[in-house]
């Protein structure tokens, strides 16, 4: 039983956790990879040792092809019990429209904020005081994945900064590499390059862009130097005939890529490879140039349920969701970090605890779906994918349209 149900049951409000309250509550979700489905597996796990039951609504595919079907299903009155989204803004509209439901009660019952790792994660899922969702991990885009298999067959070393890579290119190519693995949805093309603007450019040059939608910052000098490397990136990616991230990271672990700009839970497809951290791959956050990572991640909703037995396990499964023991069993597999600060990590591998430092050091800044709406996001990807694609698109061409896109950001 979670601290919440024992509070439960003390008075605090119904208690939900024993069999004769026990419910199904469709959980939908787009954590489907290996990896995924693994970590994924944990929170089923723990959430039917309450007596209730996770019925497993996942949804193959990105996000960007979940989210649309899910928001369908709130609107359209056939609302699940929880659902995953991204730290941010992409449920504010259903926020506000009523159709979510607050689980304030069981975060200040159980104290969250205290122990919350990085306190923004929570205020992402604040509106106007109430808290709205669970996050349940800390995820970073801000990863090369390199294959020590493919560098060692090329006859060069590991690269320790992205100038390295991307001059190990040729040597890649040469012994039949591909040196960059990189799906083809528009949301890869846009998560490795907001990459670059961080890592290469630097948080304050991040900050000014997508924070304060400063045109001239996006029109300048360091921007273009910024595009410059994403010029390189495309380059390094022609031949990556793979749409999926997770087909991308497979490119890797198998030695046929030299590496890929992905997020910490690529991490997780190398654990279900059996592959170690440090000795068949190597991670090198911030590009091994600016280690700064954005706090991004995970987290579940509640749609407003009419009925009451459901209702009450919502609060049970966010009571499980925050709990210790899932959130360490969950993001073991999942590759991100745990959102809670209190989690013995002693165990954790190479990779992880490089994040842990970071995390440390508070070298963190918001993600971009904090700082940007829906709407802005979705121009830049398809201005990401249409630069990625079009060789003949320069990367001049590429910024004037980036500007025009920030000038007019919300």
């Amino acid at each position: 039983m979670t601290a919440f149900a024992k509070i439960a049951c003390a008075g605090a409000v119904a208690s939900f956790a024993g069999a004769t309250w026990a419910e199904e509550l469709e959980v939908t979700h787009w954590w489907t990879s290996g990896g995924e489905a693994a970590a994924v597996a944990e929170f089923a796990k723990a959430f039917d040792a309450t007596g209730n039951k996770w019925v497993d609504g996942a949804i193959a595919g990105s996000g960007s092809t979940a989210r649309p079907i899910m928001i369908s299903r709130i609107t359209g009155g056939d609302p699940m019990a929880a659902t995953q989204f991204n730290h941010g803004r992409q449920a504010e509209e259903l926020v506000e429209a009523g159709l979510m439901r607050p689980i304030t009660e069981v975060a200040e019952a159980e104290g969250w904020a205290n122990i919350v790792a990085t306190p923004g994660l929570l205020d992402s899922c604040t509106l106007d005081g109430e808290l709205y969702c669970v996050p349940v991990n800390i995820h970073s885009w801000q990863w090369l994945w390199l294959s020590n298999k493919a560098f060692e067959e090329a006859g060069v070393p590991v690269p320790t900064t992205w100038d390295e890579f991307v001059a190990a290119g040729p040597a890649l190519e040469a012994a039949g590499k591909v040196p960059m693995a990189l799906g083809k949805q528009p949301w890869q093309a846009m998560g490795a390059f907001k990459v670059l603007v961080l890592n290469l450019g630097g948080p304050e040059l991040y900050t000014k862009v997508f924070g304060d939608k400063d045109t001239d910052a996006a029109a300048g000098p360091e921007m273009a130097a910024v595009w410059k490397a994403a010029d390189d990136m495309r380059k390094l990616a022609v031949g990556s005939n793979v749409q999926e991230w997770n087909q991308a990271t497979s490119m890797v672990i198998n030695g046929q890529a030299g590496g890929q700009i992905m997020g910490d839970w690529a991490q997780g497809e190398f654990q279900v490879a059996g592959q170690v951290a440090g000795t068949d791959y190597t991670c090198l956050p911030g590009l091994g140039a600016q280690t700064y990572l954005s706090t991004a991640g995970d987290a579940i909703y509640f749609p407003l349920l009419r009925d009451e037995g459901k209702s009450a396990a919502q609060l049970e499964l966010a009571s499980v969701l925050f709990s210790p023991e899932a959130q360490l069993a969950f993001n073991t597999k999942k590759g991100s970090l745990p959102v809670r600060n209190d989690l013995d990590l002693s165990t954790a591998n190479d990779c992880m605890r490089k994040g842990l430092e970071i995390l440390a050091e508070g070298n963190i800044v918001p993600d971009t779906d904090q700082l940007i709406s829906p709407d802005t996001n979705t121009q830049l990807q398809d201005l990401m994918i249409q630069f990625i694609s079009d060789m003949n698109m320069t990367p001049d061409a590429a910024q004037a349209r980036f500007v025009e896109i920030i000038g007019d950001a919300d």
